[in-house]
């Protein structure tokens, strides 16, 4: 134990273990790693017992890049789209309150704006996906 009451070395939990087989069968699918090497380390992972023990396995291997969220606006057609159904909400918004209306009758076409931006981005996110995937252009 170290000065602080913490132990120097931290026992494996399962889920350290999986998460490290996981990366190197990864690196075995993409070929970093014959299927001997794969096999000596995956026995290796499931009898460890410290998480140091752990990192000296995958430590050759790159480590795996940070995810990217996809971007839901990206496209130049879906930022217009957005920013007409924003003007076109503030005009009735400024219509209600110009109208003196009690209720906020805005609310369903506000409503339906939005839902339509969102089915546009949502189509050309999977126009994207489409056109990364199977290299076909796409109109």
């Amino acid at each position: 134990m170290d000065t602080n009451g913490i132990p120097s070395r931290l026992r494996a939990a399962d889920a350290d273990r999986e998460r490290v087989a996981s990366l190197i069968q990864a690196a075995g699918g993409e070929g970093r790693l014959t299927l001997e090497e794969v096999e000596d380390r995956l026995s290796a992972v499931y009898s460890t017992k410290y998480t140091d023990e752990l990192a000296t396995l995958t430590s050759d291997l790159p480590k795996p890049g940070p995810r990217r969220r996809p971007v839901v606006f990206g496209h130049r057609a879906v930022r217009i789209h957005l920013a007409v159904a924003v003007a076109l909400s503030v005009l009735l918004i400024v219509r209600w309150v110009a109208s003196g209306v009690p209720f906020f009758w805005p609310a369903m076409p506000m409503f339906w704006l939005a839902m339509s931006v969102l089915v546009h981005a949502r189509v050309r996110g999977a126009r994207r996906r489409f056109e990364s995937e199977d290299g076909l252009a796409v109109a």
